[in-house]
């Protein structure tokens, strides 16, 4: 990318009036880069003022040489030197001319050269060195006839008085100017100071409220980091509890949370036995609970933090100062100095209380308030869901022995009334078993459950063969047995599993045909008896009613003796 000529220029600019850097004052270093400005503008005008005349003037040789040494002092430390030595040359240089001869006339050296020198002294040198300047100019003009050259002497048109009213009007003019420039600038600083003042009081005022402001974030960060790790502990011991479903272990992995999470000293769970008399301590996770835990500690109910919570149902705090003040006297956790005993209930009925104690008096907030409670509650619903899950196990345990007794009695039966011991399939025909199938095998499938396969090329078996138990949710109704009519053919894992398959499908369907031979005997059955009782209700005496009854029993029960005796109980 080609970079612009003003940008060029202009850095070439920056680069040749830089002050020095030992320069640290804005107003100097302004003051430095001014006096290297002018007098680079000068020298740029000069020189091309001595290239354009075939001769060259002596005054622009002055003018020349005292533009270069101010230029080059203003590039150093002694800026202030260059600044004087400029000015004060560049007016002495009118003087000279005229102390030389080599002025045109006194009114051109004077009200020509001494008016420039007067305007940059005005703008580079303070009021005192303006002053100065003009002091000695206008002092240098009333003495032109002392020194000047005898030729201007005699020129008619000369008037000192005049050269010095030009020169005390134009010192006295830039004097004023500077003097009313400097009020105004120091009107403006003082704005500017006060402004800083101001704004000095403000940034104090406003770091103090950023301060306070700090302050008070701080708390509340550390209150909100509090509450988070609070509602942290929460949510892992919900995760805990939802997970756990033996109580004992919901009570350490709860009372270790707690302190964790919390800090405190001690945390204990109780339990209220089912007499209601005691709260008994199931878990805590300070070295004083475990050794309670170890001796069996309990609380009678209405006794202590803990016994009052049990029984009242109502959480409760105590202190070792304040208006709640007790004596904590437990010499297994002999650093309490603040508890809270809050209850664990479940529909109404207290069932427990979560026991917490710390080291500090008072450390209770209402956030660990609130927190607590919530622990309590949930503590609650998962002791009342593990026993309630406890219960559905049992229960469904039960159901499940009766069903599989159930299931055994039934097929047990089924298989006395079928003629068959089984069935074999074989090169395609089907042949009925004559005796039950029996070999080690069998037996193995029968008593592990599951299924037993072997390979060929063994002493006790020349095919492969694959032994699966036919399974009815969990009891075993009949045992399938494969063997492979090729000898070196050997089960696959897939062949082996499509066998089970197929044992499990198999053990579905002949219960659904158990169940539909069933369902058809009921029915028979049920029909057999309401054809029974309509032919014996369409009978309008007993003889009829007895005679009917005998011949429906004889139908159904097929050819038996059906013999009806009345009861006579007074001569018996």
């Amino acid at each position: 990318m080609e970079t612009k000529p003003n940008n060029m220029i202009a850095r070439a600019w920056a680069l040749l009036t830089k002050p020095h850097p030992s320069i640290r004052e804005i107003g100097e270093q302004r003051r430095a880069q001014l006096l290297a400005s002018l007098t680079l503008i000068l020298l740029f005008g000069l020189t091309l003022g001595l290239l354009s005349s075939p001769t060259t003037p002596q005054t622009f040789l002055g003018f020349l040489v005292v533009a270069l040494a101010a230029y080059l002092l203003s590039r150093t430390p002694y800026h202030r030197a260059g600044i004087y030595f400029f000015t004060f040359a560049f007016a002495s240089i009118a003087y000279l001319t005229i102390y030389f001869g080599s002025a045109s006339s006194i009114d051109s050296a004077i009200n020509i050269i001494l008016p420039f020198a007067l305007i940059l002294a005005s703008a580079l040198l303070s009021q005192w060195g303006l002053a100065i300047l003009a002091t000695l100019a206008l002092a240098a003009t009333l003495s032109l006839p002392i020194y000047a050259d005898p030729k201007y002497l005699d020129d008619p048109s000369l008037s000192i008085v005049r050269s010095a009213g030009v020169t005390f009007s134009m010192a006295a003019i830039l004097l004023g100017i500077n003097i009313f420039r400097a009020s105004i600038e120091r009107e403006r600083l003082k704005q500017i100071g006060d402004s800083n003042r101001e704004l000095e009081k403000l940034t104090n005022d406003l770091e103090q409220r950023v301060l306070n402001r700090t302050t008070e974030l701080n708390q509340v960060n550390s209150i909100t980091l509090r509450r988070a790790s609070q509602l942290e502990a929460i949510a892992e011991l919900s995760q805990a509890i939802s997970q756990v479903q033996d109580p004992n272990k919901i009570f350490s992995a709860a009372s270790q949370l707690i302190s964790e999470r919390f800090g405190f000293y001690h945390v204990g769970i109780f339990l209220v036995d089912r007499d209601r008399e005691f709260a008994i301590l199931q878990a805590a996770n300070s070295a004083g609970g475990q050794k309670m835990l170890a001796r069996r500690h309990r609380l009678m109910l209405g006794t202590g933090v803990v016994g009052f919570a049990a029984q009242t149902g109502k959480p409760r705090i105590a202190l070792d100062v304040g208006a709640d003040a007790v004596f904590f006297n437990n010499p297994d956790l002999p650093d309490t100095r603040s508890e809270i005993a809050l209850p664990m209930i479940v529909s109404n009925l207290t069932i427990g209380v979560l026991d917490v104690q710390s080291i500090e008096a008072g450390a209770f907030s209402e956030e660990d308030y609130r927190a607590l409670g919530t622990l309590a509650n949930q503590l609650a619903i998962a002791i009342e869901n593990a026993r309630l899950l406890t219960e559905a196990r049992a229960s469904a345990k039960q159901v499940q022995e009766v069903f599989n007794n159930f299931i055994r009695t039934e097929w047990s039966r089924t298989a006395q009334k079928t003629e068959q011991a089984g069935f074999r399939y074989n090169a395609g025909r089907i042949e009925l078993l004559e005796s039950p199938l029996e070999n080690s095998d069998i037996a193995s499938a029968v008593d592990s459950g599951n299924l037993v396969s072997r390979v060929a090329n063994r002493a006790d078996a020349k095919h492969a063969t694959a032994t699966i138990p036919v399974k009815l949710r969990g009891e075993i109704i009949g045992v399938l047995h494969i063997e492979a009519s090729d000898p070196s053919r050997t089960w696959k894992d897939d062949e082996l599993s499509l066998m089970e398959a197929v044992a499990e499908r198999a053990a579905f369907a002949m219960e659904n045909a158990r169940l539909f031979q069933d369902a058809r005997r009921r029915a028979a059955k049920e029909r057999m008896i309401a054809e029974a009782t309509s032919s014996i209700s369409g009978s309008l005496n007993v003889e009829n009613i007895l005679q009917a009854t005998a011949v429906e029993l004889e139908r159904v029960l097929g050819g038996s003796e059906v013999l009806i005796k009345f009861s006579d109980r007074n001569n018996s």
